[in-house]
């Protein structure tokens, strides 16, 4: 996606869209495990399926689905996007997005642009059952991943995020500090990981609003300055997070591994409350005690140490491997 031409022109960016996700989709599954039957030993052009073969299991015709994948396909029915999915085996999160794309396609005239106001804007009801979780460090996040309020655990937690956005002015935002942020790959024990669901997040909030100015601006950022963004984007993966655990390694408290639950606050909204809640009888949810009696005797994230390398289990520093996002 270049950023400006994804605002400006939402249809013709979509239809691109469209193209390079399809494409990407089919080169990941082979014939064999599509069920198709094998020829001898067939040299084949492409990786993964054609696009006569794709057509042939989503029973279409193979003009219809070129025409699908170039994005001009107005009115398509519900049943041939099930027979495209299965075809190519999209997850929920990936049929979502090949949904939102093709509505973007074939709008002739684009929705209301929300204002920044209405982005950033948080329920007083959420604000006060976020600060009522008093010893489960939360967060509200918008589709951007950039934190709009949190608790005083969560604002802990999250500190060195916090940090960087005073540094770099704006909102605390996680898909900066990920990229962009030298103690990032420290913060986050399963880094690639999180780097990896940080872009299919934003890949897949990219198709939901493609009218989001601020969304674009954030894209074309981190594509110019992170090579490690710009590889990852051009995978087009992506990726809904209900559930999981996050490795951390907070620079006052250690490394807890923390599961957690991702709720969205409203029918077609992307804005999610994100709760850590470490077992009770785990270290980990002794150490969220230990964060809270640093919260309460700290007096900002300036009063952060320097970050260092958690060690590994073979007493080397490092970082560990993956797991899962924010």
């Amino acid at each position: 996606m270049a950023a400006r031409d994804h605002l400006e022109d939402p249809r013709a960016a979509a239809r691109a869209e469209i193209r390079e996700f399809l494409s990407t989709r089919r080169a990941r599954i082979t014939p064999q495990e599509a069920g198709l039957p094998e020829y001898g030993h067939e040299r084949r052009r492409v990786t993964g399926l054609r696009r006569e073969e794709v057509a042939l299991l989503a029973g279409v015709s193979p003009q219809y689905y070129t025409r699908l994948e170039r994005g001009d396909a107005p009115g398509i029915s519900e049943s041939i996007i099930d027979g495209v999915a299965n075809a190519l085996q999209l997850d929920d999160a990936e049929r979502t997005h090949l949904l939102h794309l093709l509505h973007t396609a074939g709008t002739t005239r684009g929705p209301r642009r929300r204002t920044l106001a209405d982005q950033l804007r948080v329920r007083p009801t959420i604000q006060r059952l976020v600060d009522s979780m008093f010893n489960t460090p939360a967060v509200v996040l918008n589709g951007r991943l950039e934190i709009v309020t949190a608790n005083v655990l969560g604002r802990a937690l999250f500190a060195p995020v916090y940090a960087e956005a005073r540094n770099e002015g704006g909102l605390p935002s996680n898909a900066r500090f990920v990229f962009l942020a030298s103690q990032a790959k420290v913060f986050f024990r399963e880094w690639d990981t999180v780097a990896n669901d940080t872009v299919a997040i934003l890949r897949a909030e990219a198709g939901r609003d493609p009218y989001d100015r601020a969304l674009s601006d954030l894209v074309g950022q981190l594509s110019t300055r992170s090579e490690d963004f710009r590889r990852r984007w051009a995978a087009h993966d992506v990726r809904i997070h209900a559930t999981g655990i996050k490795l951390f390694h907070h620079p006052v408290v250690g490394d807890p591994d923390l599961p957690y639950e991702s709720l969205l606050l409203a029918p077609g909204s992307s804005t999610s409350l994100v709760a850590y809640t470490p077992d009770p009888q785990s270290p980990s949810h002794d150490t969220v005690a230990l964060l809270a009696s640093w919260a309460a005797t700290s007096k900002s994230d300036a009063d952060l140490p320097k970050q260092t390398a958690p060690r590994s289990a073979s007493g080397h520093d490092g970082v560990r491997p993956d797991r899962t996002t924010t």
